[in-house]
């Protein structure tokens, strides 16, 4: 794939970050002629995500090292697993190794996240979505990891999407007219509203939104929501979504499952990188 450019500048920044005017162990630990190769080995079970990412350090560092993939994104792996190979000067794979693994790590923590989401709403309709709730300057990668887990992403920003929130409402006095202002605007967007009790749901559809957001709301009310909709409407349900309420959210019919604890509350994917003879 190719990384964006924005991606790149970050990865640049994140090695300036650990690097800065060198690594001062191996300056004096390691000749700098010598070269070696490297293992990045599982040390426990998730589904795989960031090698296109984790191989940029080493493009960055120096073009000429070599980085073999043994497991490609998405994969189940297991503990004792060997997932790649990076082999160059080795005071370069030293200084890289810390970076990619950050990267790798995490972004396989949100991959297997999204994987058990998925998981537990499978043989319903609903699809697992993220949310703008993302690790500043990652996003692109988090969502990446989203959808190697099996996930759908929502809008990337404010510039890609429609979504009326509380805020919105606030400022213009109802759904209606919040509604009828976006309408007017110069755009292909779908609009989606989020709405917080049914009587504000029934404002959304009378206003002609596309897509509903059920904020928070009970899995009665999504139930009696999806009854109300009957299919003229998108429903999303957000809002305090885990593991153990996903599955009953999602046999209330709604199409949608977004879920903000995807990226922004994940445990990294345990990796390890060792340097063999």
């Amino acid at each position: 794939m190719d990384v964006p450019s924005s991606i790149l500048q970050f990865i640049r920044h994140a090695i300036e970050e650990d690097l800065g005017h060198g690594d001062i162990t191996s300056t004096l630990l390691v000749p700098e002629e010598n070269e070696g190769r490297a293992l990045y080995i599982a040390k426990g079970n998730f589904v795989l995500a960031g090698f296109p990412f984790a191989r940029e350090v080493f493009t960055i560092l120096d073009p000429t090292t070599v980085f073999k993939i043994f497991k490609n994104d998405g994969s189940k792996v297991v503990k004792g697993d060997v997932l790649a190979e990076v082999s160059g000067k080795t005071r370069v794979l030293l200084a890289g190794e810390r970076v990619s693994l950050n990267i790798l790590q995490h972004l396989s923590g949100v991959a297997t996240l999204t994987s058990q989401f998925v998981d537990a709403v499978r043989g319903t309709k609903a699809k697992i979505v993220d949310t703008r709730k993302t690790t500043p300057c990652q996003r692109f990668m988090e969502k990446y990891a989203v959808k190697t887990g099996g996930g759908s992403n929502h809008r990337f920003g404010l510039f890609d999407g429609i979504l009326i929130k509380d805020n919105h409402i606030e400022e213009v006095g109802n759904i209606r007219d919040a509604v009828a202002l976006a309408k007017a605007g110069t755009h292909l967007a779908k609009i989606e509203v989020e709405v917080e009790n049914l009587k504000e749901l029934q404002d959304a559809i009378d206003a002609g939104a596309d897509i509903v957001m059920l904020d928070n709301m009970s899995v009665g009310d999504m139930a009696e929501a999806v009854s109300i909709a009957n299919g003229r409407v998108t429903l999303e349900a957000s809002g305090n979504m885990t593991l153990n309420n996903v599955r009953e959210v999602a046999e209330t019919g709604v199409d949608l499952i977004s879920v903000g604890a995807l990226t922004h509350s994940v445990i990294a994917a345990d990796i390890s990188m060792k340097i063999v003879k």
